[in-house]
């Protein structure tokens, strides 16, 4: 399956307000992709209207999609957590709300934090930044992701500014995390040289894309098998 699994939506407050999921669901379908992933910050709020917008014409059964989140740890480590279809995302999103560090978004400033419906009505707001950090650390964001059955991914493991390499100069061997993003193979390569220890059962390569345009092109494959294996060890 050709997948991007890491897709900002405009309740991203560094997201164009262009990436409705309409929008996202059919660029990606458009580009050839079978599965994605939309991983806003530090919310799960828009996951609730995506089943919706693979049942039109001309979605259903072209595409598909997995539940996730890109969650910010007080060191300001990116970590992306995936969930199956059918989890029940309010125990999780009740979670996040506990232990957002809350400011009151400044949309002139960071950008609106829109949630849409499948037919690219503005539904929902959100209040608070969604940019802050969670009042945790990455070691307690990853267990209570397994706690509720889900996937933990290092983000952008080599990003200056919230990549897990970056600031240890190391992934250390004590998180359970589940697999790694990198932006490339060379990358995966030369993290394989500086930390021959890191865990490289699950590599993802995505686009990050906070523009239409950036959805990633048909380039890498996953077997769902794969997920869904590490799902069944949680």
């Amino acid at each position: 399956m050709y997948y991007d699994l890491h897709i900002h939506s405009a309740l991203s407050p560094c997201s164009d307000d262009t990436m409705t999921i309409y929008n996202i669901f059919h660029m990606a379908y458009i580009k050839g992709l079978d599965l994605i992933a939309i991983t806003d910050h530090n919310s799960l709020k828009q996951q609730h209207h995506l089943e919706k917008v693979i049942q039109s014409p001309i979605l259903k059964g072209k595409i598909d999609f997995i539940y996730g989140v890109e969650l910010q740890s007080c060191e300001n480590i990116h970590v992306l957590a995936y969930f199956q279809r059918g989890t029940h995302l309010q125990p999780i999103q009740q979670w996040i709300d506990q232990h957002l560090m809350k400011t009151i978004n400044q949309k002139d400033y960071y950008g609106n934090q829109y949630i849409f419906d499948e037919n690219d009505q503005i539904i929902d707001e959100e209040v608070y930044l969604l940019l802050n950090a969670l009042d945790l650390t990455l070691n307690q964001i990853i267990t209570k992701i397994h706690q509720f059955q889900g996937i933990a991914v290092l983000a952008h493991v080599f990003q200056k500014k919230y990549g897990v390499y970056e600031l240890y100069q190391d992934i250390p061997e004590s998180l359970d995390y589940d697999g790694i993003e990198v932006s490339s193979l060379k990358q995966l390569a030369d993290l394989k040289k500086l930390c021959p220890h890191c865990r490289d059962n699950l590599v993802l390569i995505n686009s990050d894309a906070h523009q239409l345009e950036d959805i990633q092109e048909p380039l890498y494959q996953i077997d769902f098998q794969q997920l869904e294996k590490i799902w069944r060890k949680r």
